[in-house]
């Protein structure tokens, strides 16, 4: 049986995971990455997405984390999230408002929309609703 790697994400007003795991998968900016027990340091960032996690009885766990940066160590993954919520933290009427208010200001002729800032709430609330099982 594999070791397993201490994981933290942490956002700045709070700790939102701090246990250990048997893998971790996050969303890298070039790339989704795999880190297991002895994984060779490094430190990346992240974009908009979902970490997952195996904890150690071997549950899939999932965090939604809207960028940051992930440092990765032998016997440690912390994460450094803009912001982060687990999925059962997720309100899931709270985000389809978001993604219709986003995809209402991206299909406006109104030219003081700033599409630029709907599009990452549109991807932002898109992330979390897929991470509660919402099809989209």
């Amino acid at each position: 049986m594999a070791e397993n790697i201490k994981l933290e994400i942490v956002t700045p007003d709070n700790m939102v995971v701090d246990e250990d795991a048997q893998i971790v998968m996050a969303p890298g900016t070039d790339g989704e990455f795999g880190i297991l027990k002895g994984h060779t340091p490094f430190l990346t960032s992240l974009k908009v997405g979902t970490v997952k996690y195996k904890d150690t009885s071997g549950k899939e766990r999932f965090v939604f984390v809207s960028g940051g940066f992930a440092e990765a160590l032998p016997d440690k993954v912390t994460i450094l999230a803009e912001s982060a919520e687990r999925r059962r933290d997720i309100d899931q009427e709270r985000a389809k408002k978001a993604m219709e208010r986003a995809e209402k200001r991206l299909s406006s002729t109104d030219e003081s929309i700033d599409y630029l800032r709907a599009k990452a709430a549109l991807t932002r609330a898109m992330h979390r609703l897929r991470i509660t099982g919402y099809s989209i």
